[in-house]
């Protein structure tokens, strides 16, 4: 695969009559029609005013929609993909803080950003799906009147032009606004891409979101990129997993643990369609995985689970366990995929292997820096590193594994505790289905251990149990004083769970 440096190149090489999008009960968008689409959607853009480097905020639903809308408007533009899911006061800050020049909406949307919009005089542009169609055509249609003057930089995006801006998380801070270019992002599906050998007879079940960095390259771009074929979902739904695989006849999926944990609770009562449906692999990213689930997912696909290590920064993936015959290794990410990474001191030095310490990365698919944000980039940025925020350490053969997030670890009195420690202890219990610990305030100590379980269908521990049992394998002080046994343990938009800020939303704040 030749390095490919823009949207453009990225997709050139897929048979124009393979199928490159589909989805339920649609028929399949081909690789050549999804280039047309491409160029006609920038030239509709265009003609709005709308060309290299200007943001265009997108608010619609999962599905080949999105995708393909996603593609066409970051071929030509900065797309600017927001959680549908958000209210009023949230699309005001993002469209304020992305300065968009329009936003994208189905037609006849009722989301609370089409009210924001014209507040802000932020031009709004209908995207109409194809009547009968094949997945994912569409048309753009603009509001009649108030005509633009043509776009200053048109035509297709060049290397360095930002393909793509989303903002961190903002779960300690105000977000902070991540500027993705083509570059970034073209390197980091290609770096997937040979990490999971993909080729055109590949067939992807897409459940992430696609307002999410790991919707969009791991589960969209990459597999594209290999003129493979993704089934877009409307989203993750545990009841039409299965009959999704069994329509669309993936090779793989991508997920992260809760929807993997979801899949495996409902894994016994679909064993022929898993039979009907061999995966060549599995892929799990955006949080931890335990190893026990790892183990479950392998026995009921009899398949490869490759857990990959990515964050928005590097336009995702920044290591990955490898594909057999190369070995993986439950409990670690693998080994870099791409970028370099490595492991450093508080004073900026790179540490021996066996040493616990911050991952920092660098290399093509990682961004340049944040936006008007000089304080966060001297910050971030060390001798040419950017630095994840991710405690960590490399072992001897390379492969990284993750002991917590730096702003995770729970400092109770000067003792500091790895949760995914202790997690990972619980999941060893016969009863636990799912674990999430984190720091709850202490009048004294500062922070105090408290873990979130859901247990197993069927399944009865007390909290009194659990301790008992977690302190037979650490330390006194490790020990959560309080375990709340709940149906579901709150998530974030993406569906990872979220260690800061849950002491605050389960009442023990």
């Amino acid at each position: 695969m030749s390095d490919a440096v823009t949207f453009k190149a990225l997709f050139a090489s897929g048979d124009d009559s393979a199928p490159a999008i589909s989805a339920p009960g649609r028929p399949a968008l081909s690789h050549g029609q999804l280039r047309a689409l491409v160029g006609k959607t920038i030239t509709s853009l265009n003609a709005l005013g709308v060309g290299r480097n200007d943001r265009v905020a997108i608010v619609l639903p999962n599905g080949p929609e999105m995708a393909t809308c996603f593609i066409a408007v970051a071929s030509g533009t900065t797309s600017a993909p927001l959680n549908p899911a958000y209210r009023g006061e949230e699309f005001e800050f993002y469209l304020n803080d992305l300065n968009a020049k329009i936003l994208i909406v189905e037609r006849g949307s009722q989301s609370p950003a089409v009210e924001v919009a014209r507040k802000l005089g932020v031009r709004i542009v209908e995207l109409v799906a194809a009547a009968n169609g094949a997945a994912g055509d569409f048309d753009l249609v603009a509001p009649v009147g108030g005509a633009a003057s043509a776009a200053a930089n048109p035509g297709y995006a060049e290397a360095d032009d930002v393909a793509l801006v989303l903002h961190t998380s903002g779960t300690t801070s105000r977000p902070k606004i991540v500027p993705l270019s083509q570059r970034n992002v073209c390197a980091s599906a290609q770096n997937i891409c040979r990490t999971l050998a993909f080729t055109p007879a590949d067939r992807g079940l897409n459940v992430m979101p696609l307002f999410h960095i790991h919707g969009l390259i791991a589960g969209i771009l990459a597999p594209l990129s290999a003129g493979a074929q993704v089934f877009c979902s409307p989203g993750f739904d545990a009841l039409k997993f299965f009959a999704w695989m069994d329509e669309c006849h993936p090779t793989w999926y991508t997920a992260v643990p809760t929807m993997h944990q979801t899949i495996v609770s409902r894994a016994p009562r679909n064993k022929e369609i898993i039979a009907r449906n061999p995966l060549r692999f599995l892929r799990s990213s955006s949080s931890s995985m335990p190893p026990q689930v790892i183990g479950e997912l392998e026995a009921i696909f009899n398949a490869p689970l490759i857990e990959a290590y990515g964050m928005t920064e590097a336009a995702h993936q920044m290591a990955s366990n490898p594909l057999p015959p190369k070995a993986r290794k439950p409990g670690t990410v693998g080994l870099a995929a791409g970028p370099d990474v490595d492991i450093m001191d508080e004073a900026g030095n790179i540490v021996p292997r066996n040493t616990v310490g911050e991952i920092v990365i660098r290399g093509a698919n990682v961004t340049a820096g944040y936006e008007n944000n000089p304080k966060a980039n001297a910050e971030a940025f060390t001798n040419g590193w950017f630095r994840t925020g991710d405690q960590g350490i490399k072992d001897a053969d390379g492969y990284v594994a993750l002991t917590g997030r730096l702003k995770e670890i729970i400092n109770r009195g000067g003792e500091k505790i790895s949760p995914r420690e202790i997690d990972e202890i619980i999941m060893d219990h016969a009863a636990v289905a799912q674990v999430v610990c984190f720091a709850m305030p202490h009048a004294k100590l500062g922070e105090e251990v408290a873990a979130a379980v859901v247990l197993k269908e069927g399944a009865t521990v007390t909290e009194k149990e659990l301790q008992q049992f977690i302190g037979t394998r650490v330390a006194d002080f490790k020990v959560p004083k309080k375990i709340l046994i709940l149906p579901e343990i709150p998530k974030g938009a993406t569906g990872k769970l979220q260690r800061i800020g849950l002491a605050q939303k389960l009442g023990l704040g």
